[in-house]
C-alpha cells in the first residue's frame, strides 16, 4: 500500500470512527482509538486510528506493532518525543475526546497488556510472530 492509499484508508476509517461513535465495521465494532500525536521532528499534527484498550482508572493501552514490521511505527516515535496526546475513544451516542500522557509500559505491563490484545485481537500475536523486534506497548493515562 502506498504512502498515499495509506492516508486515504485511515481518513475513510476516521470518518466512519466519528459518524457511528467509535463503531468500525471492518473491526468489529468498538475497538479503535484515534490518537492525536505530534511529529517529533516536524511538529506537524497527526491522526492514526488504532487498537486499544481501556484499562484502569482512564488509562489506554495501545500497541506499537507496525503490523509485525521490523521497525516501530512513526506514532510510537512522535508520542516518545511528545507525550501529551489527545485520544479519541468510542462512546455511547458519540466519540470522546481524552487528553493523556503517553508512556512506555514496563517488561511486567508489557506483557500483561499485549497478552490482553492478543486476546481481543489475535492478529497481534502474527504480528510478534513477523518481527524480531520486542513490540512495544503504550499506555496513555489521564494527564495531570
Amino acid at each position: 500500500m502506498s504512502s498515499e492509499e495509506a492516508r486515504s484508508w485511515n481518513e475513510q476509517i476516521i470518518e466512519e470512527f466519528r459518524a457511528n461513535a467509535g463503531s468500525v465495521a471492518h473491526f468489529g465494532g468498538k475497538s479503535l482509538v484515534i490518537l492525536h500525536h505530534t511529529g517529533a521532528k516536524s511538529g506537524a499534527p497527526y491522526l492514526s486510528p488504532l487498537a486499544g484498550i481501556a484499562v484502569d482508572d482512564g488509562a489506554w493501552v495501545i500497541v506499537a506493532s507496525n503490523g509485525g514490521k521490523d521497525n516501530h511505527p512513526a506514532w510510537f516515535h512522535n508520542v516518545q518525543a511528545h507525550p501529551e496526546v489527545l485520544l479519541e475513544v468510542p462512546g455511547d451516542d458519540e466519540v470522546a475526546t481524552v487528553k493523556l500522557a503517553a508512556r512506555v509500559a514496563d517488561d511486567d505491563e508489557r506483557d500483561r497488556y499485549f497478552a490482553q490484545m492478543v486476546s481481543r485481537a489475535p492478529q497481534f500475536a502474527e504480528y510478534e510472530k513477523g518481527t524480531s523486534r520486542r513490540i512495544p506497548v503504550v499506555v496513555l493515562e489521564p494527564a495531570a
